[in-house]
């Protein structure tokens, strides 16, 4: 689940191994072209950390975060 701290909405997601987690990160590097709003992220192996906030609106959660929050969460589903 999707976590609001420090004016961002953070998530840990974990893989099968790096290959899975690197797709992932593939998958959501589109939706974020698509909705021209890109994420802090790290990846580590089979971990990938993604944090979101909107730099336009001062660094802080907006409905931006939340959309782009809930299509990398269809991904999985």
């Amino acid at each position: 689940m999707w976590k609001e701290e420090d004016n961002k909405l953070k998530r840990t997601f974990k893989f099968g191994d790096f290959q899975e987690a690197f797709a992932f990160m593939t998958r959501v590097a589109f939706l974020a072209e698509i909705q021209n709003h890109h994420p802090n992220w790290s990846n580590v192996y089979n971990t990938v950390e993604i944090e979101l906030t909107t730099h336009d609106a001062g660094n802080t959660v907006t409905a931006k975060d939340r959309k782009l929050a809930e299509a990398i969460d269809k991904l999985l589903g």
